[in-house]
């Protein structure tokens, strides 16, 4: 007890640490959906035929895109899934504005059974804090 005592400060900035570093995994609210960095899409998207499937309404996808992205809402995404039918295997990128609708939409994928599904961390948001290039209109 007295060592405990005597060192305090000591055993609180260990905790503190080991804290700092288990944080990002205890509040994923991913829940289990795998996410890539937007520099990380990049490379995927120059070294395989990736689908982005932007998940937003129509009037957040008009605003900007990533070059090529598929626009389903995730409202529709259920009913529309048929559309992505010959993407089962295939990578697919979901994206929607900061990263919820994303992981929502990644996990309806799952239980169509896609394969190789992933959302953008951090959304478009973060795309656009990384100064990656946006397409306007539809």
């Amino acid at each position: 007890m007295e060592f405990i005592i005597d060192n305090a400060i000591y055993i609180g900035l260990a905790l503190g640490s080991a804290l700092v570093f288990l944080w990002p995994m205890l509040t994923n609210t991913g829940g289990g959906v795998p996410s890539i960095s937007p520099s990380e899409a990049v490379l995927v998207m120059n070294r395989t035929k990736l689908l982005v499937l932007d998940v937003r309404d129509e009037a957040e996808f008009a605003g900007g895109h990533i070059k090529g992205a598929k626009h389903i809402p995730v409202a529709s995404l259920e009913g529309r899934i048929k559309e992505l039918a010959k993407q089962k295997s295939k990578p697919i990128l979901v994206v929607c504005q900061r990263g919820m609708r994303a992981n929502a939409a990644c996990r309806v994928l799952a239980t169509h059974e896609f394969e190789q599904v992933s959302s953008l961390q951090g959304g478009l948001d973060k795309w656009v804090e990384a100064k990656m290039p946006l397409v306007k209109g539809k």
